[in-house]
């Protein structure tokens, strides 16, 4: 299977601790899917040092190609990981980024895009699909999906 610090976890109230987040990965996620999530944690398990760098997103462009970044934390806000891997496709070339990731290093596994990425994804890349951890499982979200209702920029 999965390892936990791919999957991430959640709150079991049963057990009194923290379960990995197994059920239904295979039916949700597909190899290309898998791939960007290993792609992020090998970022933040490489390159995270735990204090400033904490987050690693990955990045899945038109051509296959996958492209990650990773936050920079700063008591003025910084850029998220997701941000950083964007602008990183960006740079690249990539124009059409297709699925985005963020995963948490020591051990805390797939993240939920902040507000501010949410806007920016909903904004920039209305197409992309964001992997996401839920109770149930990860699951791939539109920019729609995750920010219902959102402000509409107007040009």
């Amino acid at each position: 299977m999965f390892p936990p610090a791919l999957i991430g976890g959640h709150k079991d109230r049963q057990l009194g601790g923290w379960a990995p987040l197994y059920a239904d990965v295979m039916e949700m996620v597909t190899q290309d899917e898998l791939d960007i999530i290993a792609a992020a944690q090998r970022a933040v398990s490489t390159h995270g040092d735990g204090d400033v760098h904490t987050v690693a997103a990955a990045v899945l462009d038109e051509w296959g190609v996958i492209h990650v970044g990773l936050n920079l934390h700063h008591f003025n806000g910084g850029p998220c990981a997701e941000l950083t891997a964007l602008a990183v496709a960006r740079g690249a070339g990539a124009r059409d980024p297709q699925l985005i990731v963020a995963v948490g290093d020591q051990g805390r596994g797939v993240l939920s895009p902040c507000g501010r990425d949410r806007q920016v994804f909903a904004d920039y890349y209305p197409s992309i699909r964001v992997v996401v951890p839920t109770p149930e499982g990860l699951r791939i979200l539109s920019a729609s999906e995750l920010l219902p209702f959102g402000y509409i920029r107007h040009s």
